[in-house]
């Protein structure tokens, strides 16, 4: 079985950084504001038309992505509210509850996708496709334009400006996800993903039971979802559906295509920076902490349930698993969904030891980095980079600086709040919903599992992963509310300091290194950035994980005994 992990991982990460590093290249020229070869005068049409021409300081930047995601959240609401007038609904579903609706709103809106309800059951195909499938490219559009706007502050020796958001996010829709997304659909059809606008069929069971058979446009949405890190699901099982993911192909797949981007923005940071060192410096400190984690859900996983193995029945972990995939690929497809920020899913999380749930739990807490999702990875890890750099400049007595760029007090104080805006709103929402009457209300399990539910859903939401712990019956106005709240302050009180930093730093003239200057590339620096990230989310998080996941762990070991 060991030797089955260590075939599986390796050639997992063999096949993404093969496909990773060419693809970084192309993020790498989209960067570049200089028109594209072959599609220029394209480009150039589309900014006359749409009158947008110059580059932007960091407050019209981050104004523009502010507004283009109220206006998403805006028409997706009002698809939501309506969908029972709209067409493309041929299974006449009613609109949602206003509270659904605004959370479903909020979650797609910010990269999050938490669903508090069965897509097969509430959504009709317009609302599938014209509404979530939408928000999967342009969420994901604004989290990797936020990026190219870090990126370039870094990469350019002064300058007032970080490009054009409204050009980032055309380059980015159209050059990047659109054809990728278009020939993961095609190849997952040519697997057998459903791809149809037909009605639901009757199908009578083996049992003689009447039933529906879902079907609809599935394909298409399956695509963005993975590439996007999104992770929202066609149908309720997610991933686990054999209509969204039927084959073991279609699997390995979607592991790929959720760390596709995240990888290839890592490359494409050390290209425009004009030191590819720096990106592999930081893909080798995600690589690292994801191997760390690997190790621990298999050892967990492979463990199996205490009591089980206490009766001699099995040594492995195979409930809320699919069969057809194995143990090692599912708890493998958790630990890659938590790493980025996808939601997407082929097992129950819920299911897992408390140990091995307790993996993909931590890996939203430490802020959705390892990794990450697409964009927000990226500048999440740099942030805790700008901090692993100060810590070496106090060490040192200097100056801290990184890419020439001097890091000051306003910087810290920026990445300081947005390093803490996450682990705040976690520790508080479970706080406020363990305290009230209607979050107690919705925890199917009591103890420590449940406890592990409700901190699963608040790491999840404020962290915009989507995942969820099960368990918890979240679809009331209450939970709707908190989760919708936390998905918005994770996405946007991190994002708005991350544009300042942007915007600070890019007013600084680069400084060129001296013999005093801290190499940010080599193997020091790379422990130094794990130690942070690890030490970070160890001091903030280990109360809480005590009081859920490992009080879960030692209460089986207990009643074993």
């Amino acid at each position: 079985m060991a030797l089955s992990a260590f075939l599986l991982v390796a050639s997992y990460l063999a096949a993404l950084l093969l496909l990773a590093r060419p693809l970084g290249r192309l993020i790498a020229r989209l960067i570049d504001p200089r028109p594209l070869p072959f599609v220029g005068g394209l480009e150039t049409l589309i900014w006359r038309l749409a009158g947008v021409r110059g580059e932007m300081r960091w407050q019209s930047y981050l104004l523009a992505i502010l507004l283009f995601n109220a206006l998403g959240f805006a028409l997706l609401l009002a698809i939501l509210l309506l969908q029972g007038e709209l067409p493309l609904n041929p299974q006449r579903f009613p609109g949602l509850t206003w509270d659904l609706a605004l959370n479903t709103a909020v979650s797609f809106v910010t990269n999050t996708d938490w669903q508090a309800y069965a897509g097969e059951s509430s959504l009709s195909y317009f609302s599938q496709m014209a509404g979530l499938t939408v928000q999967n490219f342009l969420s994901a559009a604004s989290g990797i334009a936020v990026a190219f706007a870090l990126i370039r502050a870094f990469s350019r020796r002064s300058a007032t400006s970080l490009g054009n958001a409204w050009q980032d996010l055309t380059r980015i829709v159209l050059w990047l996800l659109l054809p990728l997304a278009l020939l993961l659909a095609l190849f997952f059809i040519q697997q057998g993903v459903m791809q149809n606008f037909s009605s639901y069929l009757p199908f009578t069971s083996i049992e003689g039971a009447q039933q529906l058979l879902p079907m609809g446009p599935v394909a298409s949405q399956e695509a963005i979802k993975l590439l996007g890190t999104n992770g929202g699901g066609f149908f309720n099982a997610n991933s686990a559906h054999p209509f969204e993911n039927p084959t073991d192909i279609t699997n390995l797949a979607q592991m790929l295509a959720i760390l596709l981007i995240p990888a290839a923005l890592c490359f494409a940071f050390g290209e425009a920076a004009g030191d590819k060192r720096q990106g592999h410096a930081i893909l080798a400190a995600m690589v690292i902490i994801f191997l760390l984690c690997a190790a621990v859900l298999f050892w967990a996983e492979l463990q199996g349930n205490p009591a089980l193995r206490a009766l001699g029945v099995s040594n492995l972990n195979l409930e809320g698993k699919e069969i057809r995939f194995g143990m090692l690929p599912s708890a493998f497809y958790a630990l890659i969904t938590t790493a980025a920020s996808c939601g997407a899913v082929n097992a129950m999380h819920d299911s897992f030891t408390a140990l091995g749930g307790m993996i993909p739990l931590w890996l939203m807490q430490i802020g959705e980095v390892i990794f990450g999702g697409v964009g927000s990875g990226l500048y999440g890890m740099l942030l805790f980079v700008l901090l692993a750099v100060f810590i070496a400049g106090l060490m040192i007595g200097r100056t801290p600086e990184y890419l020439g760029k001097k890091i000051d007090v306003r910087e810290m104080k920026m990445t300081a709040l947005a390093i803490l805006v996450t682990p705040a709103l976690v520790l508080v929402g479970s706080a406020l919903a363990m305290m009230s009457e209607a979050g107690r209300a919705a925890m199917l399990n009591p103890g420590a599992h449940g406890f592990s539910e409700v901190l699963y859903a608040l790491s999840s939401a404020a962290n915009n992963n989507g995942s969820a712990f099960a368990g918890l019956s979240a679809n009331t106005p209450f939970w709707n509310l908190l989760l919708a709240f936390c998905m918005l302050a994770g996405r946007f009180l991190v994002i708005v300091p991350v544009m300042a930093i942007a915007g600070s730093l890019a007013a600084k003239t680069s400084q060129p290194a001296s013999s005093g200057t801290l190499p940010t590339h080599g193997p020091l620096f790379v422990g130094l950035l794990i130690g942070t990230v690890l030490l970070t989310g160890a001091l903030t998080f280990i109360p809480a994980l005590a009081s859920g996941p490992i009080a879960d762990h030692l209460l089986h070991a207990e009643t074993t005994k």
